[in-house]
């Protein structure tokens, strides 16, 4: 028994509906991260060096949110779902009841820079590095809506902070989203950004990427600690602690550490 419990402010998932038409936070999550990261991006690429004009980033929001939107949802369906969706093919479509994957978001961003880079003549690495600084944000407002959707909650806990999710059961449970959003948001983007002001990781094309990929794995793998797994996974191996996510962020903890020594071999681009 637990001497302390924050209650779980029950907040609905919709913030007002006129007739069938209805505002969600989960999708004011995906608007807010694409438009604060997209206004960073236009003045981050003002600073040396200039990669890329105002205008071409306001070209590129629209590739990056199809990439986000559509390989967010593709990737949902098959790394975690994929029977449930072959014989329920229609659900694919229903984006508002939830279920996006990172990994496929950022497969599908990684296809949105190289088709965007190769039609505009322009390294992919320096896009990506910018991409990557504001990643951050909307990973973090995308775990805020997780919270207020009452869903992706923690493992059973002790902790004075425990909550009691209206659908996770009578257990007092971690917050895994308020805390993934802190390492995987407000850190990560902490880290980014001091790569950026104070080293000379924006003249090494890709550094900022890897680190980025790094750091996003090394967080995720940590959240997965505390979170629990989705209820028609659960853990694998035969294990009660390693999940999908951690399976999936292995990969990306690699490519990022190829990126950061790929860019350390190379001679940093002139100031």
């Amino acid at each position: 028994m637990i001497e302390l419990l924050l209650p779980y402010p029950d907040i609905k998932p919709e913030i007002f509906s006129i007739g069938p038409f209805a505002v969600r936070w989960y999708a004011l999550a995906y608007i807010a991260g694409l438009v604060i990261g997209w206004q960073i991006m236009r003045r981050v690429c003002t600073q040396p060096p200039k990669v890329l004009s105002p205008e071409k980033i306001d070209d590129f929001l629209l590739w990056a949110a199809l990439g986000v939107i559509l390989g967010g949802r593709l990737g949902y369906v098959l790394f975690y779902k994929p029977a449930f969706f072959l014989q329920n093919p229609l659900q694919i479509l229903t984006l508002w009841e939830g279920g996006m994957s990172f990994h496929g978001g950022l497969l599908g961003v990684i296809t949105a820079i190289l088709a965007f880079s190769f039609r505009n003549n322009i390294s992919p690495f320096l896009l990506s590095d910018l991409v990557s600084i504001v990643t951050p944000i909307g990973l973090f407002f995308g775990r805020l809506a997780n919270f207020i959707n009452g869903e992706l909650w923690g493992r059973p806990t002790d902790v004075p902070w425990a909550m009691i999710f209206p659908r996770g059961g009578p257990f007092p449970r971690h917050p895994s989203q308020l805390y993934q959003a802190t390492f995987e948001g407000i850190l990560l983007f902490a880290l980014l950004l001091a790569v950026w002001k104070w080293t000379d990781g924006r003249r090494r094309p890709g550094l900022l990427t890897g680190v980025f990929c790094m750091g996003y794995a090394v967080a995720r793998i940590v959240g997965e600690i505390f979170r629990e797994p989705d209820s028609f996974m659960g853990f694998l191996l035969g294990t009660n602690w390693f999940t999908m996510g951690m399976v999936l962020s292995l990969p990306v903890l690699a490519f990022g550490a190829w990126l950061v020594a790929r860019a350390y071999r190379n001679q940093p681009q002139p100031a």
